[in-house]
């Protein structure tokens, strides 16, 4: 177990976001024996212009004036506001002037952690990116980490905004890391094309909040909805989810009663799902509320649609479903694998019904409990322990297979 070190943090998501965050999770555990620096994102020039409204923009700019860049948010973690501007450039259709200005922003951002990582006096510290393929892009040389680990954890390369530069940029940026960790088995294998020394770590899970003997009432939204209750906690976003097999079990069992809960896009804003009697959009919720009303399931789904974003994605709501003992049926993806005894995996909107079905009549006790087992095993702790073995292992000699 690494101990003792000094570990320098940067990611594509902020602190003080507003969603959960893997890199987060992993700072916290890290943190509980190591001293740790977490380093937002900058502004950039157009953001800072165009969303000086946004209350986490201006905060920002507010940070940019002042001389409290450094917040200490625990023992041993450390939260950077980077007091510098870095110029918008992801737009550039030109290769050579992007890579040209990423350069300069990569110096602005490493001057930044440089004067932060001295005023904590980190030394020989580990560098763990998130993703974060382009403000990252050249801090193993400008800070000089005794260990450099990029973490992947989402295909970005197929979302729009990556694509442009990232094609160039993320397998650079995998190749000379010193090692790479991927939160699911899909994720590794694409990374191991770019550097050998590619690791599958798992993916962690907080389930303090989910814990059934403290679930003592059903939220009130949901005690009226007659039962079976078939639920959906997560974005009800097209991109990620399948409206069409959502619309055909709705359609062919009128009698199970379908509870979605979670923000909406206009695809499923505007979606007939909206005028069917069977289908109840709750809306969105605190995380603390979600157990309460997955735990008022009687059968818990994940229909994704499949293509390039979803495909890898590590599917972190399956181990909030199953720590619950929830009967799940989920889209049968590469990433699903390893949850494959524990849960039903459809390939197409039929599959789905029949499974949903199958899961109804044969639910008992015992599979509950091996759910709730199965589940717990992919706390932060054991993903942290497994990043850790990676890490230790490379510092000694190359990561074993």
């Amino acid at each position: 177990m690494i101990t003792n070190r000094d570990i320098l943090i940067t990611g594509i998501q902020s602190w003080d976001i507003e969603i959960g965050s893997n890199c987060k999770n992993i700072a916290l555990e890290f943190a509980k024996n190591n001293r740790v620096l977490y380093v937002n994102a900058p502004l950039d020039r157009i953001t800072k212009w165009k969303n000086a409204a946004d209350p986490l923009v201006k905060k920002r700019i507010d940070r940019l004036r002042s001389k409290e860049d450094l917040v200490k948010i625990g023992e041993n973690l450390w939260n950077l506001f980077p007091r510098t501007t870095l110029e918008s450039i992801n737009g550039l259709p030109f290769k050579a002037l992007f890579r040209y200005l990423n350069r300069i922003n990569n110096k602005r951002f490493a001057r930044q952690i440089k004067k932060a990582a001295k005023r904590l006096g980190f030394q020989d510290y580990i560098l763990f990116i998130d993703s974060d393929m382009f403000r990252s892009f050249y801090l193993k040389e400008l800070l000089s980490p005794k260990l450099l680990c990029y973490y992947t954890r989402d295909n970005l390369l197929a979302v729009p905004f990556w694509q442009k530069h990232g094609y160039d940029f993320e397998p650079a940026l995998m190749a000379k890391s010193d090692l790479v960790c991927a939160n699911s088995t899909y994720l590794a294998a694409l990374a191991t094309k770019y550097n050998p020394d590619s690791f599958y770590v798992g993916q962690g899970c907080d389930f303090s909040l989910y814990d059934k003997t403290k679930l003592t009432s059903v939220p009130d939204d949901l005690t009226s909805i007659p039962k079976p209750l078939i639920g959906y906690t997560g974005a009800l976003y097209a991109l990620r989810l399948d409206v069409d097999i959502l619309m055909h079990i709705a359609k062919t069992k009128p009698s199970w009663n379908l509870v979605l809960i979670g923000p909406e896009d206009d695809t499923f804003r505007a979606s007939e799902l909206h005028q069917l009697s069977n289908v109840h959009f709750l809306g969105n919720k605190n995380p603390e509320e979600l157990p309460a009303y997955i735990n008022g399931f009687d059968i818990a789904i994940n229909p994704q649609k499949l293509n390039e974003v979803t495909r890898g994605n590590y599917p972190r709501k399956i181990d909030e479903y199953l720590a619950l003992g929830k009967p799940t049926v989920a889209t049968k993806t590469e990433a699903m694998t390893i949850f494959a005894e524990h849960t039903y995996q459809a390939t197409n909107a039929a599959e789905f019904v029949r499974l949903i079905d199958q899961a109804l009549s044969e639910n008992t006790a015992k599979m509950e409990a091996a759910r709730e087992v199965f589940a717990r095993e992919h706390s932060w702790e054991n993903n942290v322990l497994a990043i850790y073995e990676c890490m230790e292992q490379k510092e000694k000699a190359p990561c074993p297979t």
